[in-house]
């Protein structure tokens, strides 16, 4: 996969995203897309930032998270540095499985930030064949129908744990279909790749995560 971010770019997302959060939940205003933003996050790329509350066990000194909020844009439809903005808040506070953050909540989560490459279509002859080219930990995916889709970022089949059946069943859920749903004739699934930034705890350093490597940030 040929990277489009450096580790300063990636760094200076995820930052950006934990920002975008803190003025909006302190202030109550948006940030406006900083002056000195590198030209290349001017581009439109799709983008999806990731909010997870950070756990440590004091005893074992084991460490995990849980999903606090999810929001992007699949489609390359703004300006990076744009898109970020508007997903990290939206993440923060319009994600209606969780509550909306609240500011004692910033120093306890992680910021994570997936910039999005292309989308192609999967084209196979019969669906048994998506087990066979489907990569785990690099391909994202997107479910569509005509009345329903889902998308799934690469890193949640390592972080799950999921095979390529898994993984399939849990996109088709997450869509609304049964857990072969994956397989019906009118189903058109599609990839894309992602690369991928995240605070390794609260504040801390940003690292990039390679799924495909089978490397967990955490437990």
């Amino acid at each position: 996969m040929q990277k489009f971010l450096s580790t300063d770019e990636g760094t200076y997302l995820v930052k950006l995203a934990r920002r975008a959060v803190r003025t909006f939940l302190t202030e109550g205003r948006r940030i406006k897309t900083p002056r000195n933003a590198p030209q290349k996050l001017l581009e439109r790329r799709g983008v999806f930032v990731t909010i997870s509350k950070y756990i440590v066990d004091e005893e074992t000194d084991i460490r995990w998270k849980i999903l606090r909020g999810c929001v992007g844009y699949p489609e390359p439809i703004m300006p990076l540095v744009e898109a970020t903005i508007s997903s990290a808040i939206d993440a923060a506070t319009e994600d209606p499985r969780f509550p909306s953050l609240v500011p004692t909540e910033l120093n306890q989560v992680l910021f994570e930030v997936s910039v999005l490459g292309n989308i192609s279509e999967i084209s196979v002859k019969k669906p048994e064949e998506y087990l066979d080219v489907i990569r785990l930990g690099i391909d994202g995916l997107i479910l569509k129908t005509s009345y329903t889709s889902a998308i799934v970022l690469p890193q949640h089949a390592v972080e799950y744990g999921f095979d390529v059946e898994q993984y399939l069943a849990y996109l088709a859920a997450k869509a609304g279909l049964p857990p072969d749903g994956w397989r019906y004739p009118h189903v058109k699934l599609y990839r894309f790749t992602a690369e991928i930034y995240s605070e390794i705890e609260p504040n801390g350093p940003v690292i990039e995560r390679r799924p495909d490597l089978g490397v967990r940030a955490y437990r």
